[in-house]
């Protein structure tokens, strides 16, 4: 029997799930146990995002549970993940990735530039909310939170005029019918990793790892272990909204990120492209552009100051 752990929701269950029927067709025999667990970000579920004082609120106490031997694996989607990680645990499977994009939901199927003025948009990111910011100031951004069903329902219901989700999120749930748009990626700049499910293990259990390499997609490990290497280099530990995405295509890969000042007024950002076997030296272009242009400043700035919504 190999226990899984996941969080509860819908969501979670469905790429758990997902997970499982792929590692059963490359075994049949095998036999699993999905163990759910509530993590902080469960128990607090009206409380902002940033507020939280620990990383990790949608991970610790289900990894803390892999690390300490009661479960084989955990399956997570990979944007929740700290950017630290662990020495004793491992990302062993990125699945193959879905859209890294964010969505508009909308009363009236109205596109982002569409809204009012004055219009209400609901989010829990603070990346949505500072991008949302810069390229439309006259909007209203209210903190939201609660899972993919309740934040579509507080758009039906009217309390607000538009919500902004992974389209990831809602193609896995088959909600991709409510999606007013389809946000672009240099616009809406999306967090390292978005759009993958991933598997974590122990790093000394050699069974398990070699069972769920299986089903690692390499394009997917590689675009998504840029972006968490971009986003690290450029916070240094600060929760700064950060917004990578990178983009594997042949012997190729480019990377975009932009950062956005606290006040919303000003972006910084860049795209680069180089040889996919020397990645690492495209990533420091990227960080040397950045840093050319100001970008520590703005995480500093970050680093000092307490979220205004």
């Amino acid at each position: 029997m190999i226990k899984v752990g996941t969080r509860g929701s819908r969501l979670s269950l469905i790429q758990t799930d997902s997970v499982i029927t792929m590692l059963k067709k490359t075994n049949p025999k095998l036999d699993f146990q999905k163990v759910i667990i509530k993590t902080s970000g469960d128990v607090h579920k009206n409380k902002p995002l940033y507020s939280f004082s620990t990383k990790g609120i949608f991970e610790k106490e289900i990894d803390s549970a892999v690390n300490e031997g009661e479960l084989d694996f955990a399956v997570h989607s990979l944007k929740d993940l700290t950017l630290q990680e662990s020495s004793e645990l491992t990302l062993a499977a990125i699945i193959k990735r879905e859209s890294p994009n964010d969505v508009l939901i909308s009363n009236k199927r109205k596109t982002f530039s569409q809204l009012s003025q004055g219009s209400v948009v609901g989010t829990s990111s603070v990346r949505r909310m500072i991008q949302i910011k810069f390229f439309r100031s006259d909007l209203k951004v209210v903190m939201l939170r609660g899972n993919v069903e309740t934040r579509i329902d507080k758009v039906v219901n009217e309390e607000f005029d538009a919500i902004i989700l992974a389209e990831a999120g809602m193609k896995r749930l088959g909600l991709q019918s409510k999606i007013s748009e389809r946000l672009p990626l240099d616009v809406f700049t999306p967090v390292p990793g978005q759009g993958a499910v991933v598997a974590v293990a122990r790093n000394d259990d050699q069974k398990i790892l070699e069972l769920l390499s299986k089903i690692d997609d390499s394009k997917s490990r590689t675009e998504c272990i840029v972006e968490r290497v971009v986003a690290s280099k450029l916070s240094g530990g600060c929760q700064a909204p950060i917004g990578v995405i990178a983009k594997q295509t042949g012997n190729y890969v480019s990377i975009y990120s932009a950062v956005y000042s606290v006040d919303g007024k000003k972006k910084i950002a860049c795209n680069v492209k180089g040889k996919s076997d020397s990645v690492m030296d495209v990533v420091e272009r990227l960080s040397s552009e950045l840093s050319k242009a100001g970008v520590s400043e703005i995480i500093d700035e970050w680093r000092k100051t307490k979220v205004n919504w």
